[in-house]
């Protein structure tokens, strides 16, 4: 049983390697395409990934019992979910400590967002794409569902819309992000400017952004 769940989630990483190189091979990244998530066949990683995905005390439990029950601690499953969970967000830590694609790699010992360089915001986002050929969406879809829970610093989140196509007011020497555009205009004058946001990802940007969302850790 424990073979299968590793042959799964092995399986997993190369089809995600191969449609992160589709996306670095157009946006000419060349050795990252090669060189992408090389850290996730590491024994740090691959294990605790592969049974927090594809074994019984991971993401299958949460499907199936409520955060209560999973997490007094009073219960074999309990213990062993929790277990799981500790294992897997020790190698999540591992993961993007040792991959500058991912924005948790640039927050400080206190949390709080760093730049990060446009090459490396290049890679996050052929990232997002790879992950998009296997779930569906959009890197701008990803982006804008995990907007408040994705840390950023301002300018480096101005560079990061206007790289996704999201917003060019960079361009026009007045960069705001969209939530600060969200506060400044009320839902008509946002959407005169970014309802091509909506038609084009189906995103309704403007209420995604006045209320909250949930961060979904790539794998």
């Amino acid at each position: 049983m424990k073979n299968k769940l590793y042959w799964d989630y092995f399986k997993y990483i190369l089809e995600h390697k191969k449609n992160v190189f589709k996306t670095c091979w157009k946006r000419k990244l060349y050795i990252h395409a090669i060189t992408h998530d090389l850290s996730k066949f590491n024994p740090k990683e691959f294990i605790p990934y592969a049974e927090w995905f594809y074994g019984y005390h991971g993401v299958k439990l949460e499907k199936e019992y409520n955060h209560e029950q999973l997490n007094n601690g009073t219960s074999c499953m309990s213990n062993n979910y929790l277990e799981c969970k500790r294992n897997f967000d020790k190698a999540w830590e591992h993961h993007y400590k040792n991959n500058p694609h991912h924005w948790d790699h640039w927050l400080d010992d206190k949390g709080v967002p760093q730049v990060i360089p446009s090459r490396y915001l290049e890679q996050m986002i052929a990232d997002w794409e790879g992950m998009s050929l296997k779930f569906g969406g959009s890197a701008q879809e990803y982006y804008l569902k995990n907007y408040h829970k994705i840390k950023l610093e301002r300018d480096t989140r101005i560079k990061l819309e206007m790289m996704l196509g999201l917003n060019d007011s960079l361009a026009h020497n007045y960069g705001h992000t969209l939530e600060e555009f969200v506060n400044m205009y009320d839902e008509n004058e946002y959407n005169r400017c970014f309802r091509f946001i909506k038609d084009v990802y189906g995103v309704d940007s403007y209420g995604l952004l006045k209320g909250d969302n949930n961060y979904d850790k790539t794998r």
